[in-house]
This record gives C-alpha cells, structure tokens and sequence, in this order.
C-alpha cells in the first residue's frame, strides 16, 4: 500500500476538510496530537505531512523540526499550515525543516496543488 498523507490538526472539523480535499492523492491518515502524529509515523511512514504550527499547547514546529533532524524521518515532505503569516513566522517555519508553509485560510485547490507538487 502507499505511504500515507498524515494531516495533523488539533481541530477536528479543520482535519476532516483537509482529509477530505487530499483523498485524491492517496490514502490520507489524521492525527490531533504530536503523540498521534509520532505513532502514525512511526507506524505507517508518510510520504507527506500537512502540519498545523499551533497545535493547543503542542508546538507544530517542534514536531517539524524533531521530524527533520531525525534521519529516519528527514525525507518526510513537510507542508506546514499556519494563521500566523509575518515574514518571521514564515522563516521559523522553513528554519524547522518545512518543504512548503501556507497560510490559513486556504482554498481546499490550492492545498491540493501545494500537496501534490510536494509528493512528486
């Protein structure tokens, strides 16, 4: 079976309409925590991870960041998702390790498009 998509949200209603605008890509699997997130990865290895930066008290970023210096995860493609759009936050974001960060609110076509570029 092919890897997984693995959306990490802390919003459930957010998760699904992300869920639901990659399935044409491939199977796509769905975490609220950073706890989820590392067993579904550990589990099941993604080819992509479309990451929320706040995820409550968890931080996206960490998770990117840890995702990335570990060389057993580095190749993961990293698409992170955030509300939080100044130039700062956008280079935090890439410094993690993000191969791509997008900004909140999205159209459901062009977090389609920014996945699928990703996973070629």
């Amino acid at each position: 079976m092919a890897e997984p998509i693995l959306v990490v949200d802390d919003q459930r209603e957010l998760r699904l309409l992300i869920r639901l605008s990659l399935l044409s890509l491939g199977r796509v699997e769905t975490a609220g925590t950073v706890a989820e997130a590392l067993a579904l990865v550990a589990n099941d290895r993604p080819r992509l991870i479309v990451l929320d930066v706040s995820l409550g008290v968890e931080s996206g970023l960490e998770l990117c960041r840890s995702l990335k210096s570990d060389p057993a995860t580095s190749g993961i493609r990293i698409l992170l998702l955030s509300a939080y759009g100044q130039d700062a936050d956008v280079a935090a974001g890439l410094a993690a390790g993000a191969d791509r960060y997008m900004l909140k609110p999205f159209s459901p076509k062009d977090l389609v498009g920014a996945a699928a570029e990703l996973i070629a």
